[in-house]
């Protein structure tokens, strides 16, 4: 379950909105243009390295930016992307019209509803920092389960630090790629973790 805060309440979700808030969904788009994010996406994509036929998952694709960039990089693979607000991913969804091997699925990151060892990379975009402590500690290991040996997981958040020392206690080999930085949020980090062979 993620943090409480009182516009969750206002919305009655037990998760924070793409927006931050139902109402503000349809600008999210602008909002994310706004703050810069598309560089981020590229350099995450560009760590990630997917290739054909990799099982690709994304945690909180939100309406699908992320999602759409990395299947454009690399249209051969298989990709699952997962959020648990329906209104997102329902805009997601019509943003990707046509596009095929990408499945959008309602799904906590906490609870991933996949087999051990399913997917070959995961992709997180801005999203764990919204979770509370225990519940990016299980996400941490939901996607350590998720991921086949050697697998790796590419994030960019604001968290870095505390994100690094989390994964590693998850049980993955974690480095710090590089940093960023996004109007607002201001400093950005991009993590590689790998779980071992």
């Amino acid at each position: 379950m993620t943090e409480h805060r009182p516009h969750i309440l206002k919305n009655r979700h037990d998760y924070v909105p793409a927006a931050g808030h139902d109402a503000f969904l349809p600008g999210y788009d602008l909002l994310t243009r706004a703050l810069g994010m598309r560089p981020a996406y590229r350099q995450l994509i560009a760590q990630a390295g997917l290739s054909d036929g990799q099982r690709v998952i994304e945690i909180g694709c939100g309406t699908g930016n992320l999602t759409v960039r990395a299947k454009r990089a690399s249209p051969g693979c298989d990709m699952v992307a997962t959020d648990p607000d329906p209104r997102a991913l329902q805009r997601a969804r019509r943003k990707t019209e046509g596009m095929t091997g990408l499945v959008f699925a309602r799904a906590y990151a906490q609870e991933l509803p996949f087999g051990d060892g399913e997917f070959d990379q995961a992709l997180c975009s801005m999203m764990l920092h919204h979770l509370d402590g225990a519940t990016v500690v299980a996400a941490a290991s939901e996607l350590f389960r998720v991921l086949r040996p050697g697998g790796g997981l590419h994030v960019v958040d604001v968290r870095g630090d505390a994100l690094a020392q989390l994964f590693g206690d998850a049980g993955f080999d974690c480095t710090v790629e590089g940093f960023g930085r996004i109007r607002l949020a201001g400093r950005i980090t991009y993590l590689r973790a790998t779980r071992p062979a």
